[in-house]
């Protein structure tokens, strides 16, 4: 292919536009080495400054990314999480899977989860209105960053009054089997029900980074709602939740009964 100058294209963008077009066909597939800066100039016809434009146009378009001393790649697509209704049922917790290490190891897939923060903090006022008490009120709330393979796909932040949380495995860094529910449920609060609300919106610089997003890649906010009943008591919020996901890593899926 040589440059066409009758292009509304600029040259650079003609040349990604073509490797993006192999990729797409499978003549690059994912981990391929794309062609060298000097491979690019002789094929196309080009200076040198066109064809490293057009490679960091594909990796601005998410399609290829440098490694240090050896080249540019062909990007490989980030895991795709399925998030559907059905990880919160007990039979998985009561087996030792929390909902997202049940969502992943479905897929085969390898997770961890890294913890940022342990403390108590005082209740952001979305978080006290579910709790129904004075904003500012000091609950405890556990931060962590997940990852499937090599890749961070959320933050989570899990916030609860401090009575619920107060002896439990809650306070620790690592909550055992099952993870925080099956702690929860322990304690004597049985899980109701769960409502969730999502939002999209463009990551803060802060997300961004921690998310190792690509440029202009949305994030979801999931705020979850766990409700429960100890002891006879009335049904009232446990856990309030909040996740910020990479919107090029997650699908969401739910299945409910048709209501009458």
């Amino acid at each position: 292919m040589h440059i066409d100058p009758t292009d509304s294209r600029s040259p650079s963008r003609q040349i990604a536009d073509d490797l993006r077009a192999q990729i797409t066909a499978g003549v690059l597939a994912p981990g391929d080495q794309l062609p060298s800066e000097r491979q690019l100039v002789e094929t196309y016809g080009t200076a040198a400054q066109t064809a490293r434009k057009a490679i960091s146009l594909l990796k601005s378009d998410g399609l290829a990314e440098g490694e240090r001393g050896r080249g540019v790649f062909v990007k490989r697509p980030k895991p795709m999480v399925r998030v559907g209704s059905d990880r919160y049922a007990r039979h998985l917790r009561t087996g030792g899977q929390a909902p997202f290490q049940a969502e992943v190891e479905s897929m085969g897939l390898e997770w961890r989860q890294e913890i940022l923060e342990l403390a108590e903090v005082p209740a952001p006022d979305w978080v006290a209105q579910w709790f129904e008490i004075p904003a500012g009120s000091r609950v405890f709330v556990r931060r962590r960053r997940t990852w499937i393979e090599t890749m961070p796909t959320q933050l989570a932040d899990s916030y609860y009054e401090l009575d619920t949380v107060a002896g439990t495995r809650l306070l620790e860094e690592h909550t055992g089997p099952g993870g925080g529910y099956a702690r929860l449920e322990e304690a004597g609060f049985k899980l109701t029900r769960f409502r969730e609300e999502l939002e999209t919106a463009m990551p803060t610089p802060s997300e961004v980074k921690a998310l190792q997003l690509r440029p202009g890649v949305p994030v979801v906010h999931l705020h979850r709602i766990a409700f429960s009943t100890k002891e006879g008591d009335a049904e009232r919020p446990v856990e309030v939740f909040e996740a910020v996901m990479a919107g090029d890593s997650h699908k969401f899926a739910y299945e409910f009964p048709a209501p009458e």
